[in-house]
C-alpha cells in the first residue's frame, strides 16, 4: 500500500524548519530577480524601469517547486553525507537551478566572476537569458546538470542510466506533469524493473504536479489521486504525497517525504545486498503538488496567475511600460524579505546556508555530473585477437557483426568488476548477431522469469527494451556520469531518437567549450539490419536516412562510418570505443559478408577515411580513370566491385578507378568538418572531370556539393522503394545494382555511349532476366547469387585488348 503524507508529524524542529524557509525563500528571490532584473540585485532603491531587462525570457512557473526540491535534497544529502545527482526534468526552469548553485557556492566556484555577493548576484542576473550569458533553461553551462532543457520527456531514463552500477548514488528525478504527458516518460516508468538494487544506485522520481503546461491542465493532475496511486503503484512504485500552499506545511510534509523514502532505499539496499530477498522491490516515488507560480502575483491586470498557466513564464510582462506591473514586480521581490536574507555586501546569510552540504556533496558539485573526471579508459584487447584471416581480397564471408560481438564480449569480460560498460539496444542483440555477449554477462532484468527465458540475469549488464527512448536515455545517462556504452539497432528505427541524439549533440557541443566539463565517452551506434538487408521484413524497415539526420549537426561532434567488411569494422569498433565526446554511427551488415581487407590493411583504409582500392580497379600508373566507381557501405561496395568486373570483362580498355569510403565526413571541404578532405586531396581521389558513379544514397549530393567536381558525380542509392522481396531486388529496385551501375558508366563516360551500345544492351537484359526470376522461383539470379570476386592477383588489370 502508498503511504499519503499530508500534515505530518513535525520531523524538523522549528529553527531547522525556518533554515529550510529561508533557503527556499532565497532561492524564490534569485529565480525572480534573474528573470527581470538587470541592476540593483538588492532593491537597495526603489525599482525603477531602467532596473529591468529590455526582453523578458524566463520560465517561472515550475520553479518554485524546483527550488523546493533542492533545498530538502540539500537537507538530506547534508544529514546523511548522501552521494546525489538531481535530474531536472522540467529543465526550463533554470532560474530555479541557476539560483540554487550560486547558492551552495559551486556556481562561483566554476564561474569566479559570478562571486557570491551583490556584484556577483547582479552578475547573476544579468547574463540570464542575455546575449552573451547563459540560457534560460537547464544546460551544459550549468554545474551539476546531466539534464539538457530542451529535453522533455527523458528525464527518468537519464536517471536510471545514472544510477546503473553506482551503488552509492542517489539519483533523484523531478519530473514534470507536462513531461509525465510524453511517451519515451510513460516508457521509461519500466526502468525499475532494470534496477539492480546489489550493484545500482537508486532512483527517486518525483512527479511535480503544478497542474498546467504551457496553456492547458495536465493528464495526472487533473486525474483523481486514486487512479494515480493505482497507476504508479502499477508501474511499481509506492507513492508518498506532499502537497498545498502553505509553505510551513509543504515543507514538513517534504522533509518527511524525503526521510521516509530515504530510509526505504536503504532498507531495500540492504536487504538486497545482504542477499536476504530476490524479489523485485517496489521503490519510492514522491508525488508533489504545489501551485503553479507559487508565492507569485496572485492576480495581474485582473486576471488570475499563482497557479493557473498565466504563470509558466513571465507572469508580469510589461513592467518597462507600464507603472502597475512595476510596482507588482517590487512587491512581489520584496515579499521575500531579501534584506533578512543576504547581507549587506549580497552573501547568502548563515540561517539560508544552514541547510546546504559541503564540497562535492553539493549538487552543483558532484563529480557524477561532470562524468569525465571519473572516466577510466577502457579495455579495448588486441584486434589481432579477432580479426578474419583475408589472403586475397573476397577470398572469406564472415558475418561482420557477429564477429564484433566477439569484441565486445571481451571488453564486458574485462569489465567485469569494474562495472563500466554497457550494451543496450531494443530487443536485437542477438537478432544482431552480438550474442556472443551473453558469454560475458545476460541480459539486466529484475522482473519475473519463466523456464523458457534465456540469459535474464538479476545483475546483467546487456540491456533491452522494446523502446528506442529508454534505451538511448538509459545510455546518455550512463555516459554522461562516467561510463562507456554501446547501442545496437536496427538502421530504420534509430530514427526513434532523432530528437534524442540531437539534443545530446548539442550538450557535447557546448560541453566542449567548458573547460571544466571533462571529456566523456563517445555515444555509439551500431547501426545493422540495414536497408540493403530488410528484404524480409519489407518496405516499413527499409529506411538509411539517420545517417543524414546526424551529419546535419555539429561537425565537431559528429562521425559516420561504413565499414565494407569484418576487418574494417573491428578498426571501426576499436576507434569509436576509445573516443571521446562524439557520436559516433557505424553502419554494418549483420549477414555474410566479402572480406575485402586484412586487418593491417583495414587499419591503414580507415586512417585514411577514404582511398583507392588498386587491386580493384584497371588504371595504369602514371595514366588518369576513365571513370571513378566509389561506394560507402558492405553492399554498396559489393555491387561497385561487381561492376568494376563487368567492366573488366565487357569493356578491359577501360581505366576504373574503385574508391571506397569508410568515413563519410571525408566527403565534406576540410573547412567544414575536421574530417574533411581538402580540394585538392578530393581532387586527387576522384578527379576533377572525370565521371563519378557513387553508390550510396543521395547524401552524398550534400557532403559534395562544393566540389569542382560535383557536376560529373552520378549517385545511385536508395531511393524509397522497397518491399519483401529478394536482397538483390533490393538494389535493383533503387537503381543500385551491378547491372545499372555499368549503364551509368556507359552513359556517363564521353564516347561510350555509341563504342558500347552491345553491352549496355546486356546489361539491361540482365536485368529484365532478373526480374523475370525472382518471380518464377523466389530467389535472386545464380549469377549473382553464386558471384565471387575473381579479377587476378592483387594490383594487376589486364592487357588491353
Amino acid at each position: 500500500m502508498s503511504k499519503t503524507v499530508k500534515a505530518p508529524p513535525a520531523t524538523v524542529a522549528d529553527d531547522e524548519l525556518a533554515a529550510l524557509v529561508a533557503h527556499w525563500q532565497a532561492a524564490n528571490y534569485l529565480a525572480v530577480g534573474q528573470i527581470y532584473l538587470m541592476s540593483n540585485p538588492l532593491l537597495t532603491e526603489p525599482l525603477r524601469p531602467d532596473h529591468i531587462k529590455p526582453r523578458l525570457l524566463g520560465h517561472w512557473g515550475t520553479s518554485p517547486g524546483l527550488n523546493l526540491v533542492y533545498t530538502h535534497l540539500n537537507r538530506v544529502i547534508r544529514a546523511r553525507e548522501q552521494d546525489t545527482v538531481c535530474v531536472w526534468g522540467p529543465g526550463h526552469g533554470g532560474p530555479a537551478v541557476l539560483a540554487n548553485s550560486w547558492l551552495e557556492g559551486s556556481y562561483s566556484e566554476t564561474y569566479p566572476d559570478v562571486r557570491r555577493d551583490a556584484e556577483g548576484m547582479a552578475r547573476l542576473f544579468g547574463q540570464f537569458s542575455f546575449p552573451g550569458g547563459v540560457p534560460s533553461h537547464v544546460a551544459p553551462e550549468t554545474p551539476g546538470s546531466v539534464h539538457e532543457g530542451g529535453e522533455l520527456g527523458y528525464a527518468l531514463s537519464h536517471a536510471y542510466g545514472a544510477a546503473f552500477d553506482n551503488p552509492d548514488l542517489l539519483v533523484a528525478c523531478v519530473i514534470g506533469d507536462g513531461e509525465a504527458e510524453t511517451g519515451p516518460l510513460a516508457a521509461s516508468w519500466h526502468s525499475n524493473k532494470f534496477l539492480d538494487p546489489v550493484h545500482d544506485g537508486a532512483v527517486l522520481p518525483i512527479l511535480h504536479l503544478n497542474g498546467y503546461k504551457i496553456a492547458n491542465p495536465t493528464v495526472l493532475a487533473r486525474i483523481p489521486e486514486a487512479e494515480l496511486d493505482e497507476l504508479l503503484r502499477g508501474y511499481g512504485h509506492d507513492v508518498l504525497h506532499v502537497s498545498g500552499s502553505d509553505p510551513a506545511v509543504v515543507h514538513r510534509a517534504m522533509a518527511a517525504a524525503l526521510d521516509t523514502a530515504l530510509d526505504r532505499i536503504g532498507l531495500i539496499q540492504r536487504a538486497a545486498r545482504a542477499g536476504g530477498t530476490a524479489e523485485r522491490p517496489r521503490w519510492p516515488v514522491i508525488v508533489l503538488r504545489t501551485p503553479k507560480g507559487w508565492t507569485g502575483p496572485t492576480t495581474v491586470d485582473g486576471l488570475p496567475v499563482e497557479g493557473t498557466w498565466r504563470a509558466h513564464q513571465v507572469p508580469l510582462s510589461g513592467v518597462r511600460d507600464n507603472p502597475e506591473h512595476l510596482r507588482q514586480l517590487e512587491a512581489w521581490l520584496r515579499s521575500y524579505r531579501p534584506g533578512d536574507l543576504f547581507d549587506s555586501d549580497g552573501r547568502p546569510t548563515s540561517q539560508v546556508l544552514a541547510c546546504v552540504p559541503e564540497g562535492a556533496h553539493r549538487l552543483g558539485s558532484t563529480p557524477h555530473a561532470n562524468g569525465g573526471l571519473l572516466l577510466r579508459e577502457l579495455p579495448v584487447p588486441q584486434l589481432e585477437r579477432f580479426a578474419v584471416d583475408v589472403d586475397a581480397p573476397g577470398s572469406a564471408v564472415h558475418e561482420p557483426t557477429r564477429v564484433l560481438g566477439g569484441l565486445l564480449e571481451a571488453v564486458m569480460g574485462a569489465t567485469r568488476e569494474r562495472r563500466d560498460f554497457r550494451v543496450v539496444g531494443p530487443d536485437e542483440t542477438a537478432s544482431n548477431r552480438l550474442q556472443d555477449l551473453y558469454r560475458a554477462t545476460g541480459k539486466a532484468w529484475q522482473a519475473g522469469t519463466e523456464e523458457t527465458d534465456e540469459h535474464l540475469d538479476r545483475h546483467g549488464r546487456v540491456m533491452e527494451i522494446l523502446s528506442e527512448h529508454t534505451c538511448q536515455g538509459w545510455l546518455e545517462g550512463y555516459l554522461l556520469t562516467g561510463r562507456h556504452g554501446f547501442f545496437s539497432c536496427y538502421e530504420a528505427f534509430a530514427h526513434i531518437v532523432d530528437s534524442m541524439v540531437n539534443q545530446h549533440i548539442k550538450w557535447l557541443k557546448v560541453s566542449r567549450g567548458l573547460p571544466w566539463r571533462r571529456p566523456i565517452a563517445s555515444l555509439n551506434y551500431l547501426l545493422t539490419s540495414h536497408v540493403w538487408r530488410q528484404d524480409h521484413n519489407g518496405f516499413s524497415h527499409q529506411d538509411p536516412g539517420f545517417v543524414d539526420h546526424v551529419l546535419n549537426k555539429a561537425p565537431e561532434v559528429v562521425r559516420v562510418y561504413l565499414p565494407p567488411d569484418t576487418n574494417t569494422l573491428l578498426s571501426v569498433a576499436d576507434h569509436v570505443l576509445r573516443s571521446r565526446d562524439y557520436v559516433n554511427v557505424i553502419v554494418a551488415g549483420k549477414q555474410p559478408c566479402f572480406d575485402w581487407l586484412t586487418l593491417d590493411e583495414a587499419r591503414a583504409h580507415c586512417a585514411r577515411g577514404a582511398g583507392v582500392w588498386p587491386w580493384a580497379g584497371t588504371e595504369r600508373e602514371d595514366e588518369g580513370p576513365d571513370v571513378v566507381l566509389a561506394c560507402a557501405g558492405d553492399v554498396p561496395t559489393q555491387e561497385i566491385l561487381a561492376a568494376a568486373q563487368l567492366l573488366r570483362l565487357h569493356l578491359p580498355r577501360l581505366a576504373v578507378r574503385v574508391v571506397n569510403v569508410v568515413d563519410l565526413a571525408r566527403l565534406l571541404p576540410d573547412t567544414q568538418h575536421p574530417h574533411g578532405l581538402s580540394d585538392r586531396q578530393y581532387d586527387a581521389l576522384f578527379t576533377r572531370d572525370q565521371p563519378v558513379i557513387f553508390a550510396y544514397p543521395w547524401l552524398i549530393h550534400r557532403l559534395a556539393y562544393r566540389r569542382t567536381g560535383h557536376p560529373h558525380l552520378h549517385v545511385r542509392g536508395y531511393e524509397e522503394s522497397g518491399t519483401t522481396t529478394t536482397p538483390f531486388d533490393m538494389v535493383v529496385r533503387n537503381n543500385m545494382d551491378r547491372y545499372r551501375l555499368v549503364m551509368d558508366v556507359i552513359d556517363r563516360v564521353p564516347g561510350l555511349a555509341v563504342r558500347a551500345a552491345g553491352v549496355r544492351q546486356t546489361m539491361e537484359d540482365a536485368r529484365l532476366r532478373h526480374h523475370a526470376w525472382i518471380r518464377e522461383h523466389g530467389t535472386d539470379l545464380p549469377e549473382v547469387a553464386d558471384w565471387t570476386w575473381h579479377p587476378g592477383p592483387r594490383g594487376t588489370r589486364p592487357a588491353p585488348a
